[in-house]
């Protein structure tokens, strides 16, 4: 036993020159355990929270006097950009004075965005300049007096009095005075439809529609503005059934030629027909479907009154020579817009250059002023 003891300790302290012995494995039993490392103590609370530091190093600094001014020219110039616009003044909004005080108040602008204390009044200015500057009020105003019809430009008073001119350029204005006004192309044009509709119908037995009603344009003088003189197209007449016997469209439109020629006018001249009209064959096969009457979709033929005004036209319209479907798709258009029928006979009367009666004496005494003009 003595020597287990003896041998256990010497195994303890062989080669370690006197140093104490090494612990059994786990230590020795009861020993108390020590911590190997003492945990790290926990900073101080920032006295000054990160939002409070932030505002205690900004210095707070005014905008700048310059960049108020600045501010305050550019709102100013707006303001006069849109004046001027609302008072009609195109012309002056593309004048060189415009276009000076534009690059002048732009030149402050961009030198404020340069300074530390006017950048932000400067960009503010900026806005409101590339928002209203010349040429986006230039073009609204533009717009505006073009929709008006109030442009005068920078015409001259002589031109601006041409454009008064109440009769057309080229034309006489005594012819206006002396053959038939509106009220009478009217009455007579309402006669000859009367006279036809009922022949055709006692003799081919069509019946009729009215298709739209009149119009009346003025008619523009040559000199930039509206003579007095208007362009009337009465209401067209069409029969509600299509017309396709070839015999058929012979007899009507030698019975309408017969009729016009009772009311004063010239016989019938029929733009489709080569043997009497002087288009070109091909130009024929685009306008009417073939250069041959017994096959084309479309006959027109026409007369007047010369020297009074009327046209007097006659059509007829046949689907059965659409080669291509192309020309029912046009009639169709039209008949959309109209709402005449597809095929059959259409009668209209135009005269151009005609006067109102009530203008007559108005028109006399514009022309007083007009000494020479024609």
């Amino acid at each position: 036993m003595v020597m287990d003891r003896e041998k256990q300790r010497q195994r303890y302290i062989a080669g370690t020159e006197g140093a104490p012995p090494v612990p059994p494995p786990g230590g020795y039993r009861g020993a108390k355990r020590q911590q190997s490392a003492y945990a790290s103590p926990t900073p101080a609370a920032s006295i000054y929270s990160a939002g409070e530091t932030a505002a205690a190093a900004i210095e707070k600094k005014p905008s700048s006097v310059f960049s108020r001014v600045v501010l305050v020219v550019a709102i100013v110039f707006a303001a006069i950009l849109l004046i001027v616009m609302a008072a009609g003044g195109t012309d002056m909004l593309y004048g060189v004075t415009m276009f000076a005080l534009q690059l002048v108040v732009l030149g402050l602008v961009i030198a404020t965005l340069f300074t530390a204390r006017g950048r932000m009044l400067g960009s503010i200015a900026l806005v409101v300049t590339l928002l209203f500057n010349v040429a986006t009020v230039g073009g609204l105003s533009a717009l505006r007096t073009s929709a008006a019809g109030a442009y005068d430009g920078m015409k001259s008073d002589e031109q601006k009095h041409e454009e008064a001119y109440p009769g057309i350029k080229g034309t006489d204005p005594q012819e206006a005075l002396d053959q038939q006004s509106v009220e009478e192309v009217r009455a007579a044009a309402a006669e000859l439809f009367a006279d036809i509709r009922a022949q055709v119908t006692a003799e081919f037995g069509y019946e009729w529609v009215q298709v739209g009603d009149e119009d009346l344009r003025p008619e523009r003088n040559g000199y930039g503005g509206e003579s007095m003189l208007y362009e009337f197209a009465t209401e067209s007449w069409a029969t509600t059934e299509p017309i396709h016997d070839y015999a058929t469209k012979v007899a009507i439109m030698d019975l309408i030629g017969q009729i016009v020629v009772d009311h004063g006018m010239y016989g019938l001249y029929a733009f489709n027909d080569p043997s009497v009209s002087s288009i070109d064959p091909s130009v024929m096969t685009k306008l009417y479907g073939s250069d041959d009457p017994r096959t084309q979709h479309t006959w027109e033929s026409y007369t007047e009154n010369y020297p009074d005004p009327m046209r007097f036209y006659a059509d007829i319209y046949d689907l059965s020579h659409d080669s291509d479907g192309s020309f029912q798709r046009t009639r169709e258009a039209q008949n959309t817009r109209t709402g005449e029928p597809l095929e059959g006979l259409q009668l209209v009367v135009i005269a151009s250059a005609v006067l109102q009666d009530a203008d007559r004496d108005a028109f006399e005494k514009k022309l007083e002023e007009y000494p020479g003009f024609d």
